[in-house]
């Protein structure tokens, strides 16, 4: 991306790893704003749209497929790529139907995070994995899938998953283990 004011938001929690990428991306002459969680980014996207956005799967204060419905609500031409350290299908075809145009798992780099953003078309190549899925994968994606369907609303979400809106949220306050 050559243009000197292409702007980026980044929607990272961990202020180590936004920091990091902060800085790689300005290297590379982006103009760079860091949010640390879905409520930070609302006022972020209201005060100037960036041009991209790489927004993390899993916030302290929220989901990052909430954040990506919001950004491409907010701008539909926005390349929207999510980075994660907990992919699943599930996710990953939430993501795109959300607005998404790319999904990495991590760990992914600038040349990664810039090839996605790059990429209109998907690709025949990617190989097919035969990974066997383990149960808590399965329940942090059906989690995430009834998330998406409700809108983000915990306490619906929590309903129809049949479990205590505590449960939940403390759920998805843990690190997924596969």
């Amino acid at each position: 991306m050559d243009d000197a004011n292409t702007s980026l938001l980044i929607v990272e929690d961990d202020p180590t790893f936004s920091r990091t990428l902060k800085r790689s991306f300005e290297r590379r002459d982006y103009t760079v704003r860091v949010c640390a969680g879905v409520g930070e980014m609302r006022a972020a996207i209201e005060a100037e749209t960036p041009d991209y956005a790489v927004v993390d799967l899993k916030l302290g204060d929220g989901s990052g497929l909430e954040c990506v419905k919001i950004l491409h609500e907010h701008d539909a031409d926005m390349r929207i790529v999510v980075l994660t350290g907990y992919a699943s299908i599930a996710t990953a075809v939430e993501a795109v139907k959300l607005g998404a145009c790319h999904y990495l798992a991590k760990p992914s780099n600038t040349d990664d995070i810039e090839a996605a953003f790059a990429r209109a078309e998907g690709s025949t190549d990617i190989p097919l994995g035969t990974r066997a899925t383990s149960i808590k994968t399965l329940e942090w994606e059906r989690i995430h899938e009834v998330l998406a369907e409700v809108d983000f609303n915990i306490s619906e979400a929590a309903r129809r998953l049949g479990m205590h809106r505590r449960t939940l949220a403390r759920k998805l306050g843990k690190s997924r283990v596969s």
